[in-house]
C-alpha cells in the first residue's frame, strides 16, 4: 500500500512495531482492530501495510481526536474511511464492534502501555516527573487519583499499592499518605512523589520511589486488570480462522493475564499429578486456537536504547486455527 499518511509524531513511539507488524500479518481485504488506538503508531503501520479495514478503539477521547486526521487519509473508495474510531473501553471490545455491526475479525493488537501522551501531559496526571494535578484518568469520568488518597482508609490504599503496584513498603506509603492528607489534600503529582520519597529509598534500580506506588494509583483508578480480564475473555471470540491476537504487556501483573488467557485458549492446562485418579481419564480438550509465542518476545537492544520505555515490553500472540463448534439444534 502506498498510502499517505500524515507525519509520523516523534513524540510517540509504537512499541516493538516490526514484532507486532509480523506477528499480526496484516492482509488486503482483512478487518483488525487496534484495541488500544493511543497515538495511532499501530493503527498507521497496519493501514499502510495493506488494503485492508480497521477500527481504533480508545477510551480516551484525544486519542479519537487525533485520529481523526489519520482516518481522512484513509478512503476507503465509497465515501468513507477504512479506520473506523470507536470511543470507549477495550474492556467492552465486542459490544462496541457489535454496535458498528463486527462480529469476527482478522486480528486484535493490544498495547497495554500508557499512552507516550498522557504521560507527557502534566495535566493528565501521570507523571511524577511533573507538575500536575492528581488525575491518571484515562477516561474523563471516574474518581481521580486525588480523590482515592485523600478518601480511602489507610489499609485500603495499602492494598492498592501493595497488589498493583508491587511496592513492598506499601504499608508505610500508605500510611505517609494518611499523615500528610492530615495537613493538606494531596491534590498535585509533585505532592504525592515527594510523600512517598519520604520513606522509601532509591534503590540499585535506579527507579524512582515513586513509580511503584504511582503504577498502582494508575492502575486502580483506571481498573486497567479488569478491562484485560475483559477484553481477553472477549478477544478469541472474535477472531476467524486464521486470525490472531497480538499483545504486548508492560508488568508482570498484565503479562500474567495475558499468559494464562493464551494458555487456557490453546488448551494448555497443567496437568494432574501422577498421584491423582483423574490422570488416568485426563484428554486434551479440543482448541480452536495456538499459541504463536512459547514465551514472550522481548525488544532488541537497539530499541530499548533508542525508546526506553520499551525496556520491560513483552510480546505474546495466538491464532485461531479453526471455526467455533456448530451449535446444538434446539430440542
Amino acid at each position: 500500500m502506498n498510502a499517505h499518511f500524515p507525519p509520523h509524531d516523534p513524540g510517540h513511539v509504537p512499541v516493538m512495531l516490526a514484532e507486532v507488524m509480523a506477528y499480526l500479518a496484516p492482509r488486503d481485504g482483512g478487518r483488525y482492530v487496534d484495541g488500544t488506538f493511543g497515538g495511532g503508531g499501530y493503527a498507521r503501520a497496519i493501514l499502510a501495510s495493506a488494503n485492508c479495514r480497521l477500527w481504533g478503539i480508545d477510551r480516551d477521547p484525544a486519542a479519537i481526536a487525533r485520529g481523526d486526521a489519520l482516518a481522512a487519509t484513509c478512503p476507503d473508495g465509497q465515501g468513507g474511511s477504512r479506520l473506523r474510531l470507536l470511543h470507549g473501553g477495550f474492556g467492552d471490545m465486542a459490544a462496541l464492534l457489535a454496535e458498528d455491526g463486527v462480529t469476527a475479525v482478522d486480528g486484535i493488537v493490544l498495547d497495554l502501555g500508557v499512552s507516550s501522551y498522557q504521560i507527557d501531559e502534566a495535566d493528565r496526571g501521570f507523571s511524577f516527573r511533573m507538575d500536575g494535578p492528581l488525575d491518571m484518568r484515562m477516561a474523563d469520568t471516574g474518581p481521580t487519583a486525588a480523590d482515592v488518597v485523600n478518601t480511602l482508609p489507610e489499609e485500603e490504599l495499602a492494598d492498592i499499592i501493595y497488589h498493583y503496584g508491587e511496592e513492598r513498603l506499601s504499608r508505610r506509603v500508605a500510611r505517609a499518605i494518611v499523615a500528610a492528607r492530615a495537613e493538606a489534600p494531596l491534590l498535585r503529582t509533585t505532592q504525592l512523589a515527594d510523600v512517598v520519597r519520604s520513606v522509601v529509598r532509591p534503590d540499585r534500580s535506579g527507579i524512582d520511589p515513586a513509580t511503584r506506588t504511582f503504577q498502582g494509583l494508575r492502575i486502580h483508578v483506571n481498573d486497567e486488570l479488569g478491562q484485560i480480564r475483559r477484553v481477553l475473555e472477549q478477544a478469541p471470540g472474535l477472531l476467524a480462522p486464521g486470525g490472531r491476537l497480538v499483545v504486548v504487556s508492560f508488568h508482570s501483573l498484565e503479562d500474567r493475564l495475558v499468559k494464562q488467557a493464551m494458555s487456557s485458549a490453546a488448551g494448555r492446562v497443567p496437568a494432574p499429578s501422577r498421584h491423582d485418579p483423574r490422570a488416568m481419564t485426563a484428554r486434551a480438550a479440543p482448541t480452536r486456537f495456538t499459541l504463536l509465542t512459547g514465551r514472550p518476545i522481548r525488544p532488541g537492544p537497539e530499541e530499548t536504547s533508542r525508546n526506553p520505555r520499551a525496556r520491560s515490553a513483552r510480546l505474546r500472540a495466538m491464532e485461531c486455527i479453526a471455526p467455533p463448534p456448530a451449535s446444538e439444534p434446539a430440542a
